[in-house]
């Protein structure tokens, strides 16, 4: 309920704002917000060539291609005037995103097909896992851990192997793996959920510890920061796993409080413990290597986990193979048959999808997310907030819409501010700490098709702002 409320207003809103500034005249066109392009130049204006300043028609006409660019100041966006068909449009400024028909469509393109083609491939290779046994091995494992956070989940039920496999892979930053993991482990709780179409509390819990994203490798941010030369591309790792492991002790803290878990208990006191001491020695052994051990450990370690996992799964279904005899099956086919759910899935939350980034699509390009964006910064800023990090808020505010665009915001921030600034670093760390909110819970609850989330969306993004003040000061704590 809160969610479609939400859809609902920022998609109005948008409407009505652009609306509004197409009557008073501050927008030229909205052609823009419907077919335009991401990074696009905005039409802002057209004019006869004899409205035009002397010296910018003169520029145009001796242009070759009467295309002429004022203003090239690189802090500064450009102002282009092409003449065409005796008039001159001019053009200012770039798109933030893809209008609503390109959204529409490259949902599909860019995102369901490789989101089917990931679904397809691992919900096989889980497939294995559960015609093996290695799944009710797993759950028997885990079960005392987990049934103090899930208390309605039973004792060795196989959602509890899914979970722990979306967790692994988030953790190690394997965002491919990770959603065909997590979207199995809810079609899995909702086996046991009395109200479909309700969230319950396992689900909820799920879904809070999944989005605080506790990550251990930030493979891609550590990509991107050598991409723009820093000199230690690495070194906002151990900050990442500080925001993410305390948003994830809130999520399980604030969920927790609301399902009454029982937080004395020996078993999950244990388990935190024995987390906490693990992520401690790793990051010890972490700093004690040199760059290049540092860039050659995180570069790898992710990816031989995925493969080790992969591996296990193979030849503990070989060894198991009678197992697949007895169920009238092959190992391949038992693959084909968890590949072709798989797609069932891709197919089932496209709507969601699709849906979810159409709003925010055109909410980013109305120009009132920026309305917003700006206000809250000068607002920080009078209130005694550091230039350097109201200058990184846009990516903690995009973040929870869309994970482009918060990229692409870090990605600029890195190139006026540079990577090794701290409005660079800070801006890594807002990437890395937070989930993508609205995405993650219309692809998660839309592919069980539960309609009512409770109180998923306000914990999650209560979360988001606690990443954001916990990065905040981790940052200046390290920088």
């Amino acid at each position: 309920m809160v969610l479609s409320r939400f859809w609902l207003a920022i998609f109005i809103s948008s409407i009505v704002f652009v609306i509004i500034s197409l009557f008073v005249g501050n927008t030229y066109t909205i052609d823009f917000i419907l077919n335009g392009k991401k990074d696009d130049p905005v039409l802002i204006s057209e004019k006869y060539m004899n409205q035009l300043p002397v010296f910018i028609k003169d520029s145009i006409d001796k242009a070759p291609e009467k295309t002429f660019i004022l203003n090239t100041d690189l802090s500064n966006p450009d102002t282009t005037y092409v003449f065409s068909n005796k008039t001159v449009k001019i053009y200012s400024g770039i798109q933030k995103s893809d209008g609503l028909l390109p959204t529409c469509k490259n949902s599909l393109l860019d995102l369901i097909i490789p989101l089917i083609a990931y679904l397809a491939f691992f919900c096989g290779i889980m497939q294995l896992l559960i015609d093996s046994g290695a799944s009710e091995k797993l759950a028997k494992k885990l079960s005392p851990m987990f049934l103090k956070i899930f208390p309605t989940v039973p004792k060795n039920h196989e959602s509890i192997s899914y979970m722990t496999l979306n967790f692994a892979a988030n953790f190690l930053g394997l965002d491919s793996a990770a959603t065909p993991f997590g979207l199995k482990a809810m079609q899995s709780l909702q086996e046991l959920n009395p109200d479909k179409d309700k969230a319950s509390d396992a689900q909820i819990m799920f879904m809070c510890l999944h989005a605080a994203g506790l990550t251990l490798i930030p493979t891609s941010i550590i990509g991107y920061r050598a991409a723009q030369n820093a000199s230690n591309p690495a070194d906002v790792m151990l900050p990442c796993i500080i925001t993410s492991f305390v948003g994830t002790i809130a999520a399980f803290l604030i969920v927790g409080i609301k399902q009454k878990v029982n937080f004395k208990s020996a078993s999950l006191v244990v388990a935190l413990i024995t987390l906490v001491a693990a992520i401690v020695g790793l990051l010890f052994y972490i700093n004690h290597l040199d760059l290049i051990g540092k860039n050659f450990f995180t570069s790898n370690l992710s990816g031989l986990m995925l493969v080790a996992i992969i591996a296990f799964t193979l030849l503990f279904s070989f060894f198991q193979e009678k197992k697949f005899t007895e169920k009238n099956t092959t190992i391949f086919d038992a693959f084909v048959t968890g590949a072709n759910n798989g797609l069932k899935t891709g197919v089932t939350i496209f709507p969601y999808v699709m849906g979810m980034l159409v709003a925010i699509s055109f909410f980013r390009n109305s120009g009132l997310f920026e309305i917003i964006s700006n206000g809250i910064s000068f607002l920080f800023s009078n209130i005694g907030v550091s230039k350097q990090i109201t200058d990184s808020l846009p990516v903690a505010m995009l973040r929870p819409f869309s994970s482009g665009g918060s990229r692409g915001f870090m990605i600029d921030a890195m190139r006026n501010f540079g990577p090794d600034s701290f409005t660079g670093r800070l801006s890594c760390i807002f990437q890395c700490s937070a989930e993508t909110t609205f995405y993650v819970i219309a692809v998660y609850f839309g592919s069980i098709n539960v309609k009512n989330t409770r109180y998923t969306l306000t914990t999650m993004l209560l979360v988001d702002l606690i990443c954001v003040i916990t990065a905040i000061f981790i940052a200046s704590w390290f920088f």
